[in-house]
């Protein structure tokens, strides 16, 4: 397991240097000039040309991103252009409301997903089934944008019954009431997909040999399905919920904007949407690097699930 582990990690390195330098390209051709808007939209032409040479912009392209990669390998990610704050202290603020909101997500969305599933795939046929599988149907097409707007609409604004705007703290300290609504609304976006997954995923295990010996043996049909059939199903479930965790990423970005929530991806739209490149990069550094470690944990559950995977 130690040897796959470290295979993974060997391979993350080169992806996050690929995303880091996407980012770094992208940035360059925005139509905004950081040295323009650390001068004023006042300052002489001379003096923005000074601003440029001081912060190495003035360099090719390959040079900045080289001498780049050195001081983040230093941990020196810069200052922001309009808070002159280290970028390293802002993503340290944000990073923990963003973990939250994540865990709070997969708390929600997977074990329901789960459940669900496992529940349409014993029922199969029935009611029961078919109504589950329209209400993953209808989950999977609903935008994240969406679900957060008519949960603020009715259960934020117009019932009053939770919080929705900002965060009070963490959830040990009395933020958990403000939680509760981005969580939802980013959990629910899991629920179907993995329903839909667990369900045919437990169908194909329950034809198995080996769940028909299990009830042969006279085990009670509970302990069939989730001792025998549910581990084996879930290889293909774990995987799914490693991709719909990193979706994740990109729906916290939407979700902390729509509820004011201060994580990576509202830090990362505000200095996009401010030129604050520094900080833009930054918080796209930790976003993929966040995607790489969520793929790592998959591959590595996968792994544990599945022993030849390992000697793959």
């Amino acid at each position: 397991m130690g040897r796959h582990i470290g295979h993974r990690l060997l391979i993350m390195i080169p992806a996050l240097v690929g995303v880091l330098f996407l980012c770094f390209c992208l940035m360059q051709v925005a139509p905004a000039d950081p040295a323009m808007i650390i001068a004023g939209p006042d300052a002489r032409p001379e003096a923005v040309a000074a601003i440029r040479k001081e912060l190495g912009l003035d360099r090719a392209i390959p040079i900045q991103f080289a001498e780049y990669i050195l001081r983040v390998g230093q941990g020196d990610l810069g200052r922001s252009i309009i808070s002159n704050k280290k970028v390293s202290e802002e993503l340290i603020n944000t990073v923990g409301p963003t973990f939250e909101l994540m865990i709070g997500a997969m708390l929600i969305g997977v074990p329901i997903g789960i459940a669900l599933g496992t529940l349409a795939a014993v029922m199969r046929g029935t009611i029961t089934d078919r109504l589950i599988m329209a209400c993953s149907v209808a989950g999977v097409s609903m935008p994240v944008f969406f679900i957060g707007l008519i949960l603020i609409q009715y259960v934020g604004f117009k019932w009053g019954l939770l919080p929705f705007t900002g965060r009070e703290g963490p959830i040990w300290a009395g933020g958990l009431p403000n939680m509760i609504l981005p969580a939802v609304t980013l959990g629910a976006v899991l629920i179907g997909p993995i329903a839909r997954m667990t369900r045919t995923a437990v169908l194909e295990v329950l034809g198995a040999d080996f769940v028909r010996t299990a009830r042969a043996k006279g085990l009670r049909e509970s302990t069939v399905v989730i001792s025998h059939a549910l581990r084996n199903a879930l290889i293909p479930v774990v995987t799914l919920i490693g991709l719909q965790a990193a979706f994740l990423l990109g729906g916290a970005v939407v979700t902390e904007t729509m509820f004011a929530w201060p994580g990576v991806g509202r830090l990362a739209v505000g200095a996009i949407l401010s030129s604050d490149f520094p900080t833009a990069q930054g918080a796209i550094m930790i976003l993929a690097l966040a995607f790489l470690l969520i793929n790592l944990t998959v591959d590595v559950l996968y792994a544990w699930l599945d022993p030849r995977v390992q000697r793959s």
